[in-house]
């Protein structure tokens, strides 16, 4: 950042940069600091009479100041909370030289540098839990001030809400907006709740690739890069399926991966091209086991978050509570639409899709059509957790046929609050009807479906080898998340959700153009320190004002300037 391009408030932070080190305080300290207590620790632990916490070292963000002559209350916030400091001048500076309160802390301190404390805990004589200060330290300076949050009776003002800055500085809303971080914090839980259940089942950890020859295991659209090593294309995956079940061939009776995966399509308030995935394939299972083995996740996941399983999402209650129903897609579909989909053909479906409304496509196979049909006028209305089983062989390519219901396969996905949420298969291990379902996705390409599969030689190698009957479910931890924190978007429950490249700012008038209406150079460069870009802004300023701002300005930064007379701010505005 250039110096015309600094507000005064940063102009001025950094003037007291400047001056700290010229008093021989290192900003920036290299040093252990031996913090040995956090907020929430004293506030659980504190008694009066006990009379506990007597050498307490804190540290955190200087979030507010209250400067009263020789005594000060202020307060910090570290990681756990806040709590309130008292500061005496002669305590913290005991000999004859005060500059460490009267300088160093009244005027060259600022809301946000992170600090460093040691003193004793008190109560006030109002009752409010209190560290009294015996000595501070500058840890870090902040250069940028933090957006102001006003409270007055627990109520919040000017707060830092506007959702595109605070998702795109999420480090600013961390610190002003505190309850954000219990979000992350329950979705670290809920990562650990599926660990713990997974490792007593006796599950086994494990890592696949992230950049991968041919992106398989899902219908959608890949990233591409370039190995410049090899000379050849590579692709961020798009699942981990299919190196887990060569892990499966390979003798592991049950493997999970919590995955970054990536697609290279649409964002909305459900989905971000990079998300996170736990995928889990278990031997000897099948789809009907994994449904039990689901619910009983997701019950324990509520449980251990709330110590219930009825939570709150928008305007509805969602009950995670065992057992949930379980519908077929055609049965689904029949219900909502009043088509019966069972044996259609591609064009019989194209023309239910006409009937319904719903847009469709060349490039459109019967698996699709179908997908497009559930989309649009059945998933939306299942809010209570709820298992569509029972998928047509066109949209499963990675699914066993069912056993009994000819033309279907034994997969199931599991609708919560209008989206689904797992998806999960008896996992087909017949390599020759593997090839026939990979060809038939090629033929879905050559129409134009760029999300159809490729074909994975590889893998069909792997299954001529053997796999056990298996089971596999995929549940995105993303909208896992959104629903155990009541989030309605995905950005809220990731830190740093993909945005659209910030808008510029407009470009600076040049100097040039100030000059013209009087102002000298030296005062131009001021003016536009000041925030004031455009020539165009002068127009609409009062001369009282900003006669009074400029000769303020130049006091307060100790620019040396000479004031311009008022007659000439007249003519500059004039």
């Amino acid at each position: 950042m250039s110096t015309e391009e600094l507000s005064e408030q940063e102009v001025i932070r950094r003037n007291s940069l400047t001056e700290l080190r010229k008093l021989g305080i290192e900003p920036y300290p290299a040093e252990e600091f031996p913090v040995n207590a956090k907020t929430e620790e004293i506030r659980a632990n504190y008694s009066p009479e006990k009379n506990n916490f007597k050498e307490v070292i804190i540290a955190g963000r200087l979030m507010s100041r209250r400067i009263m002559g020789k005594a000060s209350f202020a307060e910090l916030q570290d990681d756990k909370g806040r709590i309130q400091l008292y500061l005496n001048r002669d305590e913290i500076c005991e000999g004859e030289d005060k500059t460490l309160y009267n300088t160093v802390f009244k005027k060259l301190m600022d809301i946000g540098d992170i600090i460093g404390i040691k003193g004793f805990v008190f109560l006030t004589q109002v009752g409010e839990l209190t560290v009294h200060v015996k000595e501070i330290k500058i840890l870090s300076k902040a250069l940028r001030p933090l957006p102001v949050v006003k409270k007055k009776d627990g109520v919040v003002f000017d707060s830092f809400s506007d959702l595109e800055q605070r998702y795109r500085q999420r480090y600013v809303d961390l610190i002003v907006n505190p309850s954000v971080k219990d979000v992350f914090i329950r979705r670290a839980k809920i990562m650990d709740t599926m660990r713990s259940f997974f490792n007593k089942q006796g599950y086994t950890e494990v890592e696949t690739p992230i950049l991968q020859s041919i992106p398989g295991g899902a219908a959608a659209r890949p990233f591409i890069t370039h190995h410049n090593s090899l000379n050849i294309p590579l692709y961020l995956r798009i699942a981990d399926e299919l190196y887990l079940k060569r892990l499966i061939v390979g003798g592991f009776d049950g493997v999970y991966e919590f995955a970054k995966d990536f697609r290279n399509e649409g964002m909305d308030r459900t989905h971000n091209p990079e998300f996170t995935v736990m995928e889990i394939y278990v031997a000897y299972k099948d789809y009907n086991w994994m449904m039990n083995f689901t619910e009983e996740m997701l019950e324990l996941i509520a449980t251990t978050l709330y110590g219930k399983t009825l939570l709150p999402m928008g305007d509805n209650e969602i009950d995670f509570k065992r057992p949930y129903p379980r519908i077929t897609m055609q049965q689904s579909i029949l219900d909502h639409t009043g088509f019966d989909i069972g044996g259609k053909s591609e064009d019989e479906l194209k023309e239910i899709c006409k009937k319904l409304e719903i847009e469709v496509d060349p490039s459109m196979g019967t698996g699709k059509l179908i997908d497009e049909i559930f989309g649009a006028k059945c998933e939306g209305t299942y809010i209570q957790p709820t298992f569509i089983i029972d998928y047509p062989k066109e949209m499963s390519p990675l699914t066993k046929k069912h056993r009994t219901k000819p033309g279907l396969t034994e997969r199931f996905e599991l609708m919560v609050n209008g989206k689904e949420l797992a998806n999960a298969y008896s996992e087909l291990n017949d390599p020759i009807d593997q090839k026939e379902r990979f060809e038939y996705q090629l033929r879905l390409s050559a129409k134009g479906d760029d999300e159809a599969m490729f074909i994975d030689h590889d893998f069909l190698r792997a299954l001529e080898y053997g796999m056990p009957p298996t089971s596999g479910m995929g549940i995105g931890i993303d909208r896992l998340a959104m629903l155990m924190t009541n989030s309605i978007s995905i950005q809220d429950v990731l830190f740093f959700p993909q945005m659209k490249p910030e808008k510029k700012a407009a470009q600076d008038d040049a100097d040039e153009l100030f000059e013209a209406l009087g102002i000298s150079n030296e005062w131009v460069k001021v003016v536009k320190k000041m925030g004031i870009k455009k020539v165009q802004s002068l127009k609409e300023i009062k001369p009282g004002k900003f006669f009074n701002d400029i000769c303020g300005y130049n006091k307060k930064n100790k620019l040396g300037l000479k004031n311009p007379a008022m007659d000439d701010v007249i003519q500059w505005l004039s």
